[in-house]
Parts: structure tokens; sequence; C-alpha cells
């Protein structure tokens, strides 16, 4: 790989992580596979050679588990399963150029291949471990089998990760008050012998890899604490009989065969889908070892509960088999659903295959999820929000912009008019297109979505104020010579044909732009401005081509919110929710009346109280509260502090004026993103120096991930809270 700005002379790839095969797919899914796939359009839109790959996760317990209470198959269960993804994708434009899954030869093979590297380089040994043990089941208990407490954080934790608290890694043996998932009884630990991948040994590589890093703040800092604290040594196989088999035959203490843990062969699937793609264009084309071999360009997008997976045990594997390591890995923050956790169990989801029946145009999801908040940040899905976006920006901004212009020269010119651009708009142009290259060499969809709408902004003021339906006629000749300056600057109809003019080239460099993130929308207005062939092959220099003389009369392509629709959306949602919530108390009720010792059904809500720190018992009077000047302010600048691992210098606009503070968010933000932002500040604390640097006075967030506490509304900067 090379740390060069894209494009590169290097063949690129474009991940993101695997789905499970193992239920239905919903936005919070979505915000990654859209992110990557515009990600993945918009390096092609700089030149860049790329491709985008992934694949069906098949492996692990939870496709093991949800098959064996369906009693089928699992690999016919997940086959179900990865079907669908290859059916649900494509409505939302998602465009990969191979689509696979784990379970199938190519990914099997090579699996088999960088474990049977690893061993003989002398990375894999083997060592007796606790695991848990059900005696009723009379069985071994991997992973999502076992649920109990994280030895870490004390949060609810579910075999192999802390999902729910600290997001770390789990080793089997490691979660403390184990409890069986297959007969709700407590399990015992027992020792058994299994193969380890020897993680220690790459430290120092790790502590480097992560140093030139590129992607978001949190895949490169999180880590860090991870290697800091000492790593631990990876066991890499199961006691199961669904996934990839341990090479050379390698069996359990009772001579079944031991099958590799799922994070060993998931992160392969990149490999092996990259290498189906190049067989099947040939490598003329596309060299897959080129990239993974050699020095191509290998970028990651995933969810923030794996970054643990990606940034320590997948580069090491990578290293220790003598492959090439990533360039990037850009990581998303989750998605909350009206300010709430989005759970699925209890059917707070906005579902894919819901907004598609429900009419919906895939590109505006597209653009809500890639331009709300930067990629690391999370993201709150609400009808109301969702309309604002694309009433205000796809409708009253871009779209507004698209028509008019254009129907403005198909009445008069049919079609762009014969004149120059302007040099203002060609200036205006460069610099977007400046902006989308800076914006992608970022790792932000945020950023390109944001040109493209300025620009079309642009276009709205700049035809606004030229006002070209105002000379268009002969006896504007005259009135224009008295109203604009002297000298070269044309005048009437001849002034209205440059504005238009200008206007179509706009028109046109918003579609090249906004192309990554609204792939069909933009086809629509590239054929509609006359343009042969796929919007997806220009690159950002096309945007300042002439358009075609003469085009068609243009049709709208977006179309208002109305109220009423976002209402019964939003209570149709909420039903929903209410339904699951009453299913749960009935279920939970009923196990109650059976046994003490029945539990019943555990919910994956991200609201569930019973990992969060207890309510204060003392209790303070309305005069104390009253004591406390609490804030509105806004982030105006924001830089680590050189020497500590976890805090950042903050400047705060407070209205009155700008405080400096000191939080403890460097490893939990990515402070590029952070000004502009609103945010509430205790604005009457002490005085404190931290680092040697002063804090006058205290933001609030909330739990270990430092969520920013901020308005909903548009209250001013400055305002006081009470």
């Amino acid at each position: 790989m090379s740390h060069d700005e894209f494009p590169t002379d290097e063949p690129a790839v474009v991940t993101c992580g695997l789905p499970y095969a193992n239920g239905d797919l919903h936005i919070g899914h979505l915000r990654g596979y859209i992110g990557a796939d515009a990600f993945n359009r918009a390096l092609e839109t700089l030149g860049q050679q790329s491709i985008y790959v992934c694949g069906s996760d098949m492996h692990g317990t939870p496709v093991a588990v949800n098959a064996e209470q369906q009693g089928v198959d699992p690999e016919d269960f997940a086959l179900e399963w990865h079907r669908q993804y290859e059916e649900t994708f494509p409505q939302f434009n998602v465009d990969f150029d191979n689509y696979g899954h784990t379970h199938d030869e190519t990914n099997t093979e090579l699996t088999q291949e960088i474990v049977r590297t690893l061993d003989d380089e002398g990375y894999i040994y083997e060592k007796e471990i606790q695991v848990a043990y059900d005696p009723e089941a009379d069985q071994y208990l991997p992973d999502r089998y076992v649920e109990g407490t994280c030895p870490y954080c004390g949060a609810k934790a579910r075999g192999d990760e802390c999902d729910e608290g600290c997001q770390r890694h789990l080793e089997p043996g490691e979660v403390e008050d184990p409890t069986s998932t297959i007969t709700g009884n407590p399990a015992e630990y027992r020792e058994r012998s299994h193969k380890f991948f020897e993680v220690s040994e790459f430290t120092d590589f790790l502590t480097e890899f992560l140093d030139g890093l590129e992607g978001t703040s949190n895949a490169r800092n999180q880590p860090r604490q991870w290697i800091e604290d000492g790593l631990q040594d990876w066991c890499i196989t199961r006691d199961m009989d669904w996934g990839i088999e341990y090479p050379n035959g390698e069996t359990d203490d009772s001579g079944d065969d031991l099958v590799l843990y799922v994070w060993v062969d998931a992160p392969i699937e990149y490999i092996s889908s990259t290498k189906q793609y190049a067989e099947r264009v040939g490598a003329d084309e596309y060299d897959w070892e080129r990239v993974w071999k050699g020095d191509g360009e290998i970028m990651h997008v995933i969810g923030r509960d794996i970054i643990q997976h990606h940034s320590i045990f997948w580069p090491a594997m990578l290293e220790g088999a003598g492959y090439n390591k990533p360039r990037g890995i850009a990581a998303t923050g989750f998605i909350t659903i009206n300010g709430k956790g989005l759970s699925t169990s209890r059917n707070r989801a906005i579902w894919a295959k819901e907004y598609l029946e429900e009419g919906f145009h895939p590109d505006l999801l597209r653009y809500y999820l890639t331009t709300t908040g930067g990629l690391q940040q999370d993201v709150d899905f609400s009808w109301d929000a969702f309309q604002e976006t694309v009433n205000g920006e796809l409708v009253g901004t871009v779209g507004n912009f698209w028509y008019r212009s254009l129907l403005f020269a198909y009445r008069n010119y049919e079609g762009t008019p014969d004149a120059d651009v302007s040099e203002e708009v060609r200036e205006r142009i460069e610099g977007a297109i400046g902006d989308v290259r800076e914006s992608v060499n970022d790792y932000s969809m945020r950023g390109v979505g944001q040109a493209a709408t300025q620009l079309a902004q642009f276009g709205n003021e700049y035809i606004q104020r030229n006002e070209p339906w105002k000379l268009t006629d002969e006896d504007s000749e005259a009135r224009s010579a008295s109203e604009e300056p002297s000298g070269d600057e044309p005048r009437g109809p001849e002034r209205a044909a440059q504005v238009i003019r200008d206007c179509v080239q706009l028109a046109k460099a918003v579609v090249v732009l906004l192309e990554p993130i609204t792939p069909d929308k933009s086809q629509d207005l590239w054929a509609q401005i006359g343009e042969d062939g796929d919007v997806a092959d220009a690159h950002l220099e096309d945007a300042l081509e002439a358009p075609p003389r003469s085009f068609d009369e243009p049709g709208e392509l977006f179309e208002k919110i109305e109220d009423d629709r976002v209402a019964e959306l939003t209570e149709k949602l909420e039903e929903r929710v209410d339904a699951a919530a009453d299913d749960d108390e009935t279920e939970a009720d009923a196990a109650e009346s059976e046994s003490d010792d029945t539990p019943g059904d555990e919910s994956d809500s991200m609201t569930d109280t019973g990992d969060l720190e207890a309510l204060a018992d003392e209790r303070i009077g309305f005069d104390d509260f009253q004591e406390l000047d609490i804030r509105v302010g806004r982030i105006e600048t924001a830089e680590g502090i050189e020497g500590a691992d976890d805090l950042a210098r903050l400047e705060v606009d407070i209205g009155f004026e700008s405080r400096q503070i000191v939080a403890g968010i460097k490893q939990l933000h990515d402070l590029e993103e952070l000004p502009g932002t609103k945010c509430v500040l205790l604005a009457n604390m002490e005085k404190a120096e931290l680092f040697g640097v002063e804090s006058n006075g205290m933001i609030l967030a909330a739990g270990e991930e430092a969520d920013l506490l901020t308005t909903h509304g548009d209250a001013a900067v400055g305002e006081k809270i009470k």
C-alpha cells in the first residue's frame, strides 16, 4: 500500500464488514454498506481503479443457534439469508463487484492455507483452557451458547464479545457467571485443548501499523489501549461441527473435528471475494495478488463494535501470513431510532424491506445516511428528520436548482446556450472538485455530499442574483445598458444566455459530484441533459466538460414528503414497538410464573437498564440545581493534547465568550469532525489544570463512549439550560 493521495497507480479494494446470515437487514446495517459503496464510487470518480467486495458470514454460533431453534441445517439456513442479501443490496444501489460467502470453496481453501502458513511460521500453538460446559445438554458451549458477565467492565456479555459494554473481544473461559443459552442453567468450566494464534508477538508491528493507519480516529485510537494493556493470544478453534475445519484434521479431546473460530475465516472472505472477481474478469483487468500480496490499496468500512477484530487480529494474521495490510479502516457509529437504541427484538428498527415497501426511492436513504453526521458519529433516524433532509436539501436545494435551470434552458434555448462558462462559475466548480477530492482522502462521504449540495445552493443563489428571465427579450438590452457596468460584459439576451450556460454547467457538475451518493437520480439527470452512457463512468474533471448542445424537457427528480405521510409512518413504528414491548412483558410474566429457575427471553435492546449505573439515592433541592450554570455551547476548535492519551483541548463558544475546555474524548471522537457541533457545558465549574492546560468549564456527555449532550431544536449558543 501507499499513503499517496488518491488516486494512486495501485489497484484498490473496498470492503464492508460481512453480515451474519441470520436475519433481516435494517438501516443500521445499510449505513455501513451504503457508506462503503459511496466511498468506492467516489474513488472511481477520482480515477482510482477500485472494486467493492463483500460476502455473507455463514459461520459462527449466531447462525448455528438460530438454525437449531428452527430445526434446520445451518448451511441451508445461512444460504437462504445469503440469497436474500444478494437480492436486497442492489435495491439500495449497493453495487458489489463480487458478493460471495464464507462457506464456499474459495474461502475454505484460502482460510486453511493461511492458517497452515501461520502454523508453519510458528505463530500457532496448543494450550489447555477452561471452556464452558452444560452438564444437562452434555456439550461444550462456544461463543453465543454462553452468556454471563464481562470481566473487564461488568456488563452483560455473550460468549466471545462484550457487545453491550466495553465491546472487547472475550476469549473462552473469560465470561464470569456463565449460563447456558441451551437450557438456561448455570454452566461450569472444564479444561479443553485448543489452538491459539500468538497475537502478542505482533505488538511492535501493530503499534507501527496503527501509527500509519488512515480512516476514522476510533479505529486508530481504541486499539492502542488494548495494546498498552498487553495483547492476549487469540483462541482460534471452537468445539462445534459448523464452520471450516482446522487444517490437517486436528481434533479435540473426544476425537471430534475442531472448527476455526468465525473471526478467522470471516475477514479472509475479503481476499476470497477479491480473488473470485479477478478470476471472473481476468488478471489483465484486475490482479488480486497485486492488491493482497503486493502494494495495493485496501480499505475496510466496519461497525464500531468490530474494531478490535479489524485493527488487531486481522492485520496480525495478514502480517504473519505474508499478505498486504489495510491502508485505511473507517468505523461507523451506531443508528438510533427516535432517540432510542435500535432494538431488533423490540422491533424498534427501520427494516430494509419496510423502507422499500413504503415506496421511497433508495437514493433518499443513501443521502440521509451518508450526509447526516460524520461517519463515526452516531446517527438518530426519525421519519421527521428524514423528511427534513429530503425536503430541505434534495427537494429544496438540489432538485429545485436542477429543474428550474434546465427547464429555463430548454424553453429558451432547447438545451445548452451557445456561450462560454464564466470565470466565476468555473472557479466555483473547481473549488467543489477540490472539496470532493479532499473529502475522499479524508474518508468523509458527508464531505462529498456537502460539496455537491453546496454547489447546488450556489447555483440557486447565482440564478436568483442574475435573474435571466428579465434579460431574454430584446427590450432588456436597453434596460441593462444603464444597470450593468460598462466594459465587455454581455448584456440583455446575451447575458441571459451566459447565465443559463453557467447554470447548465453547474447542474452537470452537481450530477457528477453527487453520483457516489445518489447514483440512480444522478443517472436520470445525466440522461436529461442529453449525456450518453453511464454517469458512474464520469470522472471529477468531467464536471467542467461542456454539456450537450440540446436536450429534452426535464422532469422533477425529487418529490416532497408530506407531513401526513410522516405522521402515518411514525405511528406505524410506535405501534410496532409497543406491540413488541407487550409481547416481552407477556413472556416475562409467563416465565416468572413458571419458576424462578426458568429464564425469560433476553432482549438485545440498547436501553435495557440491567447494565446501567444505579440511580443516586441522595436527592438535591431545586435551589441547588439553580446554582448550576449550564449553557448551550458550540465547539469552535478541537485538538489532542500532546502526551495525553485521552485528553483534548476544545475552544467552546458560549455566547458571551469563548472558553477553553479540556475533555477526555480524544480516543472516542474524531476531533476534526467536532467544530460546529453544539454541546452542553457546565459554565461555573471550578477551573482545573490537566497536563498543563487550563480547563474553564466542563462539557457534558453520556456513557463510556462520551456521547456529547446537545439540543434537539435551535437553542441559541449561550442560552441557559433550566
